[in-house]
């Protein structure tokens, strides 16, 4: 074995080493592996726009249910349409999804050498490229389903006081009170291979790349030049003259093509925005947003002294303040929130419309009758 000559001591050795295991998680490696960081900021990319798109779709609906209302209540199915058709279009055209293009990564098919690697201009193989939608659009939309279920049979449970009658009855109280250490389960197992990842002991960071036959690593330079003139050269091609339906088929293509890239450019512009979004409506920001928008507390009512026989409040608070006796059939008003006998008041209120006290215009109406525990 080779040993080191440059008088370095036995702790300098060990901190190399050290540096050399650690440095994977900043740096890419000898394959071109990208770092920790890049393939986490990928992931949290699409889960942001998710939850940002349904505050936007939920502030439309709210403003006119007539015209955007199918949008909230089919969100999930449309989120997940126009998922699938933003994501075919990526891995069909960068062999990568739309967060990891925007985080300059790419899709590389396992078995793959180095020398043998396709361009990523060329797209997934189509058995790749299906399995990867699956694992990136579908997978995801059956488990926010199964959760908004799991919600909504656990709040009828809350309110249920039937025991249970049944075997199936049952099996579905005890579903429900393990789901949430099967999706604890779920959880850590990504968060057990990420940490592989770190430490260079596994090729994916989540456990959903390996059985899509992919792994990921950053694009090349000449993966670059070959996407900057991939639309170039393919506008210059012409093809040739085909029956009807070749014809309908290309035409269908190229219009789903075209709507998955103003998609795209869309979504592209507006992540940051949508971010922000998701920012700003998160659980954890609740508390600086109300101390923001706030309104400021209104001040209590004070008399207006409106004209010279406008009664005076008593010292006591169970004198009416216009017959200067105890209160009887206590009544307040609700425009000022002071309290009289109920003749007294009815009896002012209809003849001046007004508050004995403030002045505020008010009506009949706005009495309200006071009960205390004693009546």
């Amino acid at each position: 074995m080779l040993t080191r000559v440059c008088g370095q001591s036995k702790t300098q050795c060990t901190h190399e080493t050290m540096a050399e295991h650690g440095a994977h998680i900043t740096t890419a490696s000898v394959d071109d592996q990208p770092s920790i960081f890049e393939v986490v900021a990928q992931d949290s990319l699409m889960t942001a726009v998710r939850p940002a798109l349904h505050h936007v779709v939920k502030v439309l609906a709210e403003s006119n249910p007539a015209r955007y209302g199918f949008l909230w209540k089919w969100f999930d199915e449309i989120f997940t349409l126009l998922d699938l058709l933003l994501q075919q279009h990526y891995l069909s055209k960068t062999s990568a999804s739309f967060s990891e293009n925007f985080y300059g990564l790419k899709r590389i098919v396992m078995g793959d050498t180095h020398k043998l690697q396709r361009l990523a201009s060329a797209g997934l193989p189509k058995k790749q490229l299906w399995k990867s939608v699956i694992f990136l659009v579908l997978l995801p939309s059956l488990k926010v389903k199964l959760e908004k279920l799991i919600s909504s049979l656990r709040e009828e449970e809350e309110y249920s006081i039937h025991p249970p009658t049944s075997r199936w009855k049952r099996i579905y109280r005890a579903f429900l009170a393990a789901y949430p250490f099967v999706n604890m389960a779920w959880e850590g197992w990504f968060l057990v291979q990420q940490l592989r990842y770190i430490l260079g002991k596994a090729q994916h960071h989540s456990p959903l790349l390996s059985p899509a036959g992919v792994r990921l690593g950053r694009l090349t330079v000449q993966d670059i030049q070959a996407l900057e003139h991939k639309p170039a050269g393919a506008s210059m091609v012409q093809q040739p003259a085909g029956s009807v339906g070749e014809k309908m088929k290309s035409a269908l293509k190229q219009a789903v093509g075209g709507a998955a890239s103003c998609l795209s450019t869309g979504l592209s512009v507006g992540v940051f925005f949508l971010q922000f979004l998701e920012w700003w409506y998160s659980s954890g920001n609740q508390e600086t947003i109300k101390s923001l928008t706030a309104l400021p507390t209104p001040p209590p009512p004070v008399h207006l002294d409106y004209n010279s026989d406008s009664p005076l409040l008593p010292q006591m608070k169970t004198v009416c303040p216009l017959c200067r006796k105890n209160r009887v059939n206590d009544t307040v008003l609700a425009t000022s929130g002071y309290v009289f006998c109920y003749r007294c008041v009815f009896n002012y209120v209809k003849s001046h419309r007004a508050c004995p006290i403030t002045g505020y215009p008010t009506q009949v109406q706005h009495l309200i009758k006071l009960y205390s525990p004693e009546n």
